[in-house]
């Protein structure tokens, strides 16, 4: 069987080309820029090019066609319609990656299945994903255009450590501010509930869809079944780096307020997202991808990432700026407390 993967080394999909790479039974193909291609597994194939420069692609592409075409970079409605003119009559399956951030927010239950509402008023990025899924069940329905949606949550690998909320260089600030003793801040109170998921686990689930007739024209939402709160979140990660947390807790609303004086976009991914109580229902999944379950908990994935950062100093990106934030977060409440 062939796969054709658009990106293929990312945070999930390079989990997922890890997993088939070691299959026999599948020729994977990958299509990018190149620009990483120290990540891309022995045997695997490339084809460089920008997907945007659709002339360059179908020319490159000739006269190939796949049993899957796994779409990971698709953000737009004009990123799917170009997939279409690429890969209708060429594709057993097409597979896109949308983003669970695309369900209701909040929810009318916390208990998320397929079938919850897709709206988020809250963050575009969202939107855009829904506005894809809709595009793409639509020539499914019209054309037999052979769709199966992904839904993935909060997915991380061994290069970053999951946080509910960091500044544009990601979390290593939020970990040297654990281990300079220093407090962190937490959304909300603590107490909401959220999951995690280890790309690994998810290639799982992702590959088990791959080639499976019962998956085209459904959705399926793929995550871990491990549910925690933001405060054992970050114990986790502060006990993977044999620290104390010192939690600071601030309401999402305030820290989207207050974030966009400093450029930061929080928004959508707190109040459209992380702040949001879900607790996934993969039922439906596992019914078709039984082997699918959460090999690798927060608590063991918190020490893999934490043991891989400190061991990479390229991981260890400062963020400054993000750094004064806190600090200015935490002490504008402090002074409010004193003022009262």
């Amino acid at each position: 069987m062939r796969a054709l993967f658009i990106g293929g080394t990312g945070t999930i999909s390079a989990a997922v080309v890890r997993r088939l790479a070691d299959q026999p039974d599948w020729e994977i193909w990958i299509l990018n820029r190149g620009n990483r291609s120290g990540a891309v597994p022995e045997g695997v194939r490339q084809i460089t090019a920008d997907i945007r420069d659709e002339a360059d692609v179908l020319e490159k592409l000739g006269d190939m066609t796949f049993d899957a075409v796994c779409e990971f970079i698709g953000f737009t409605v004009e990123d799917v319609e170009r997939d279409w003119r690429l890969f209708r009559g060429r594709t057993r399956q097409y597979i896109y990656v949308s983003s669970a951030s695309a369900y209701h927010k909040p929810a009318a239950g916390y208990i998320v299945t397929e079938g919850t509402t897709l709206a988020n008023p809250w963050w575009e990025y969202s939107r855009n994903k829904i506005a894809c899924e809709e595009f793409l069940m639509g020539k499914y329905r019209e054309a037999g255009f052979p769709v199966t949606i992904v839904r993935p949550s909060h997915t991380y690998d061994e290069r970053s450590v999951p946080v509910g909320i960091h500044g544009a260089n990601g979390s290593w600030q939020v970990l040297r501010r654990m281990l300079e003793g220093r407090p962190v801040l937490i959304l909300g109170d603590g107490s909401s509930l959220w999951t995690l998921t280890f790309n690994a686990d998810f290639a799982v689930g992702f590959t088990g869809l791959m080639g499976n007739r019962n998956a085209v024209g459904e959705a399926f939402q793929i995550t871990g079944d491990e549910t925690l709160t933001w405060d054992q979140i970050y114990a986790a990660i502060a006990n993977a780096l044999g620290v104390e947390l010192r939690a600071y807790h601030v309401a999402s609303e305030y820290l989207a307020d207050v974030g966009k004086k400093y450029g930061y976009d929080f928004a959508g991914g707190l109040l459209g997202d992380k702040a949001v109580s879900v607790v996934f229902d993969n039922a439906k999944l596992k019914r078709a991808v039984p082997e699918m379950r959460t090999a690798v908990p927060f608590r063991r994935g918190a020490r893999i990432a934490v043991d891989y950062i400190l061991s990479h100093p390229e991981c260890q990106r400062p963020d400054p700026e993000f750094d004064a934030f806190c600090d200015r977060v935490i002490a504008a409440l402090e002074a409010s407390k004193a003022a009262v």
